[in-house]
């Protein structure tokens, strides 16, 4: 079923937004299968996990780091990580930057912001991203690249909170383009958005959705 789950979901997104299909706890085989199917962006929640997935799978995958990540993991994935989704701090901004020096890399980033109720999860308010972003080391970091901005919504049925918390993180990513990246045109990232609400997102803004088990089934 996973081939034609990938098609029916592939049929409700614009072109303009990017699937990232969210295998974490899913077996290579399955993740094979997917790819088959001309999947290549995929999303996984652990450094460990994805580095073993990344060693046996075709080298053409794109790679977004979804979960949160530690500063003493950076140097498994600097590697070969295509997207990091989960930067709230600038100790870990700086982190990436050290290795993706030693790798030859300039990796992309996103700012993670903390949109939702729940207190469980990661991520900025907008007066941190700010001050992130000012700090006085910020423009000698060369080899990190930030293209954008990610937030999870609240894990609720309330379709009216959910859609609150998606233009907040829009209103957020509006604000950070106007104040610090107005003619840079590769800060345009919108990571929101997942299986049970990901066609909310897209229409708030949305341009990249992490969608898991509507693709490989519940785990």
């Amino acid at each position: 079923m996973i081939k034609e789950n990938l098609d029916a979901i592939r049929k409700t997104i614009p072109e303009h937004v990017t699937l990232v299909a969210v295998s974490k706890t899913k077996p290579v085989a399955a993740l094979q299968e997917v790819y088959d199917a001309g999947q290549r962006h995929f999303g996984e929640n652990k450094v460990q996990e994805m580095t073993e997935k990344w060693e046996v799978l075709p080298k053409d995958i794109k790679w977004h780091l979804i979960g949160h990540l530690q500063t003493n993991k950076v140097k498994y994935i600097a590697p070969y990580v295509h997207l990091i989704h989960s930067v709230d701090s600038f100790k870990l901004l700086k982190e990436i930057d050290k290795e993706a020096k030693k790798n030859n890399r300039i990796i992309d980033c996103l700012l993670q912001f903390h949109v939702a109720q729940e207190d469980t999860k990661f991520g900025l308010d907008f007066e941190e991203a700010k001050e992130l972003i000012e700090n006085p080391e910020f423009i000698d970091l060369h080899n990190v690249h930030l293209v954008g901005v990610m937030g999870m919504a609240s894990f609720t049925e309330n379709e009216d909170v959910v859609r609150k918390e998606f233009q907040q993180l829009e209103d957020y990513f509006q604000l950070i383009k106007s104040y610090y990246f107005t003619f840079n045109d590769d800060f345009k990232e919108i990571s929101m958005g997942m299986s049970g609400d990901y066609q909310l997102a897209i229409e708030e803004g949305s341009t990249m959705v992490r969608v898991g088990s509507s693709i490989f089934g519940t785990r």
